[in-house]
């Protein structure tokens, strides 16, 4: 069974852990990351889950997504999802997340990584993932209007694309 390790409000670890599937106790939160590759035409990959896959079966994602397992750092959890999903290798050793949201369990870290990947050297894991593509923010948007594609914030969609070779949280234009 899946591990997570368990953080305080402040992103403390508090040395205990949870099963994958149980509730969470008040105050006890877990790491999930999410992983946007863009090419140097800025399209992001994009993966459609496997149709018997639990939530959101079919619908397409952002390159890759997962919880941090007991033991990892967000970085380690980010570079082992990439693997595991994709048979991508990355060293995410020195990079923070391009942004951090909240949510009732926990902390999404995004990193926002420029890579070119070559789609047909990719090996994609058969449990999770059904197919890749390349796709712009604009095709994104629409598929996302279409019901394919999990129902992130539009914001947050356009947010990623901006914030892509960037850090914080203006232009210095």
């Amino acid at each position: 069974m899946e591990k997570w390790d368990i953080y305080d409000i402040d992103r403390i670890k508090t040395g205990k852990t949870i099963e994958r599937g149980a509730a969470f106790p008040e105050g006890a939160y877990h790491i999930v990351v999410h992983i946007c590759l863009f090419n140097e035409d800025g399209d992001m990959l994009i993966q459609q889950r496997q149709p018997f896959k639990e939530g959101w079966s079919n619908m397409w994602d952002v390159t890759v997504g997962g919880s941090a397992t007991s033991g990892d750092t967000s970085q380690q959890a980010a570079a082992r999802e990439l693997f595991e999903e994709l048979g991508y290798e990355f060293d995410f050793s020195n990079i923070r997340p391009h942004l951090t949201i909240n949510f009732g369990e926990g902390f999404d870290d995004f990193y926002l990584i420029e890579s070119e990947v070559d789609l047909e050297k990719l090996q994609l894991q058969a449990e999770e993932v059904q197919r890749v593509k390349w796709a712009s923010k604009e095709e994104i948007l629409e598929m996302q209007e279409r019901g394919e594609f999990i129902p992130y914030y539009k914001s947050l969609i356009e947010l990623v694309f901006a914030m892509r070779q960037r850090f914080g949280a203006h232009s210095r234009e």
